[in-house]
């Protein structure tokens, strides 16, 4: 099964762009969870992901996976599902819950196989390394405070592992291209992909990532001398170099 990666974005004309290839992986009448951080709002927030999932294939049957703010995501709850969706919210919340847990989810995911989909936070903890937030490298900002996630310097921590290349979102509307290129140079991450909003994001099994949706996807690798980096923009339809 492929990793299908969305960089955020409600845009309800390009939903079927966005959840179509995840879903038609489910399969119509599939369950699918939906693992979302409570912070007081998680039936609203369910209620949200239900019905965009719904509009895109009505005869499927999403089902809540609310985690408390502060608690870790039981993996026990994976079983009965045909696919999961791991929502957004505050990115460090996800990695606290998913983090004492991540081999046996990334196990679950991988051997079934699961098809997985990660909307914002939870595609940049879909990620070996999941760059959590911050807005300052070293003390010098990279991009807008509001996108900080509530840290301070940029943070990377142990993501789930399901693919190798570091995960950034809400880039061309949150202004966060900045923190992927500046958490590359400095080594924190060997490479990455800064995900615009109302974009998808597949990565195959094989290593073959296409890109669809209404936005682009940002590949950032280092580059020759230490501290240098290039970035080249991929539009739908198009597949990131191995």
């Amino acid at each position: 099964m492929a990793v299908h990666l969305i960089g955020g974005g409600w845009d309800e004309d390009v939903a079927p762009l966005l959840y179509g290839p995840f879903l038609a992986e489910v399969g119509r009448g599939g369950v699918v969870g939906c693992l979302l951080i409570d912070e007081g709002d998680g039936d609203e927030q369910f209620a949200r992901y239900d019905a965009v999932l719904r509009r895109v294939a009505p005869q499927c049957r999403p089902v809540p996976l609310l985690v408390p703010v502060g608690s870790v995501f039981e993996p026990g709850a994976l079983a009965g599902l045909d696919g999961l969706l791991i929502g957004g919210g505050l990115t460090p919340a996800y990695q606290d819950a998913l983090g004492p847990v991540a081999a046996v989810v990334a196990r679950a995911i991988t051997e079934r196989p699961l098809p997985f989909a990660g909307f914002s936070a939870g595609a940049a903890v879909a990620a070996r390394r999941a760059l959590v937030g911050g807005w300052l490298d070293r003390g010098v900002p990279v991009c807008p405070d509001d996108a900080a996630e509530d840290l301070e310097e940029i943070e990377l921590r142990d993501g789930l592992g399901l693919l190798p290349h570091t995960v950034e979102v809400h880039a061309a509307q949150w202004g966060t291209l900045a923190r992927l290129v500046a958490a590359v140079a400095r080594g924190d991450a060997s490479r990455g992909v800064a995900l615009d909003e109302s974009t998808l994001l597949t990565v195959e099994s094989d290593g073959r990532a296409v890109v669809g949706g209404a936005g682009q996807a940002h590949l950032v690798r280092g580059a020759g001398p230490a501290g240098s980096v290039t970035v080249r923009a991929f539009r739908a339809g198009e597949t990131l170099p191995a």
